[in-house]
């Protein structure tokens, strides 16, 4: 008699077959563990004319066994079923880790946020449904040596990201959602046209409608966006484009009516990628603008509704090159971006207004011990100027937890001004 376990076994393998005549499916992932440090320092800031005492200049630091420095620790489970005539059916699903606790990457639950979508394709392209990666990303990724991880991510990535956190619309699953990744998305490839390639995508938000309000529903959460490009040879150029609705609020009355009042907030970003393989090394480089675009409808005596504009911009860029030496890989590259505050406001009268920058230079090199498993060291040193200006958005830390401490609302305190960290480690692929 056959016993349950085996039972078992012989009904997977029968499963397994019975799908290979149709279809396959692929089990893959990464484990990538470093030994990382990471370290702020936030200093003495005054834009005042009053004699103030100064403040001792604060120092944080954080040594950590981290993951996912130059590959992202995950699992995940991918299929095609070729359906005939062209066309194929097939889903992704890839959940991040973190394998130095053996946690998953949400809450410390294996859930499939990096990416879950079905597809269907053909002649056409590729229909493609669910959570995915938004375009604007991919050039933040993609034409950098360090793409978004680890101590050496571009830093035009880490502003980018902490302004969808701080401005929304956020999500359940990331609080940076519609920078990286979006929920609820239909996306269009399209298919191989010589060495053009495309991505569109539309992301609901999701919100009700109540009929007897106008101005209903909210777009909060809505992401439109996406990316052209061409690859044919050492070249590689795109363009990408994306509108994120971070807020669309309206005012109530006391009888649950709308004032007129009214509040609209979008991030919207426009880049431009492109790296060219000279052989004996590979340049990149990005150009970045990414405009918060904000109007506020006010109901004032006398005045009526009143707007007010306001559009804050975010110009970065990176430069970037990637060497082979033998079996490994030498990475250097430099990242920038500045702030313009449209509206020039200062904390008091007495405070110029000022436009901050941060600046990251990244090193790194990588040892292939074999195609899939590597071994690697990147450090990174960030500078912040005038940071009280925005140190949320402005104030890109090199990882972990040693974050900088901002006070004084931009008239006198501590503000960010500088960070660094290193990366050592190894990662596997499978």
């Amino acid at each position: 008699m056959k016993t349950p376990h085996r039972l078992l076994v012989l009904a997977a393998v029968g499963c397994a077959t019975g799908a290979h005549a149709q279809s396959s499916v692929t089990v893959f992932g990464a484990l990538d563990a470093s030994v990382s440090h990471y370290s702020s320092k936030s200093s003495f800031y005054n834009n005042t004319t009053a004699l103030v005492v100064p403040q001792l200049t604060q120092h944080r630091s954080q040594t950590a066994l981290a993951n996912s420095a130059t590959t992202p620790s995950r699992l995940g489970f991918r299929g095609t079923e070729d359906l005939g005539g062209g066309l194929a059916a097939s889903f992704w699903l890839e959940a991040g880790l973190n394998n130095d606790t053996g946690l998953g990457a949400v809450g410390g639950n294996l859930a499939f946020n990096r990416r879950s979508t079905v597809s269907l394709s053909g002649p056409f392209g590729e229909i493609r449904l669910g959570r995915d990666y938004t375009p604007t990303w991919w050039n933040d990724a993609l034409f950098s040596p360090f793409s978004t991880l680890g101590v050496g991510t571009n830093v035009v990535s880490s502003v980018g990201s902490n302004l969808q956190t701080t401005k929304g619309p956020g999500s359940a699953v990331s609080a940076s959602d519609n920078y990286m990744r979006t929920n609820n998305s239909i996306g269009y490839l399209l298919p191989k046209l010589g060495g053009f390639y495309g991505q569109l995508q539309y992301a609901f938000h999701e919100n009700a409608r109540q009929d007897n309000l106008p101005g209903t529903p909210s777009s909060k959460g809505r992401q439109v966006g996406g990316r052209v490009g061409y690859a044919s040879g050492p070249l590689d150029v795109a363009l990408a484009y994306a509108d994120s609705t971070a807020a669309d609020t309206t005012t109530l009355n006391a009888l649950n009516l709308p004032t007129g009042a009214r509040f609209k907030e979008h991030i919207r970003t426009l880049n431009l990628g492109a790296s060219y393989d000279f052989g004996s090394f590979r340049l990149m480089g990005e150009l970045s603008q990414i405009q918060d675009v904000s109007r506020t409808t006010r109901l004032l005596p006398a005045l009526g509704l009143v707007t007010t504009p306001e559009k804050d911009k975010y110009l970065g860029g990176l430069l970037g090159v990637t060497v082979p030496v033998a079996a490994g890989l030498i990475k250097a590259a430099y990242s920038w971006v500045k702030f313009d505050n449209d509206m020039g406001t200062a904390a008091t009268p007495f405070s110029p207004a000022r436009d901050a920058s941060v600046a990251k230079l990244a090193l790194g090199y990588e040892y292939n011990l074999s195609k899939r498993t590597a071994l690697y060291a990147t450090v990174a040193r960030i500078r912040v100027k005038d940071g009280q200006n925005n140190p949320a958005i402005m104030g890109a830390i090199a990882g972990g937890a040693a974050n900088y401490a901002s006070t004084g609302a931009g008239t006198f305190g501590l503000a960010p001004r500088s960070a660094a960290g290193y990366d050592v480690g190894v990662r596997h692929t499978f």
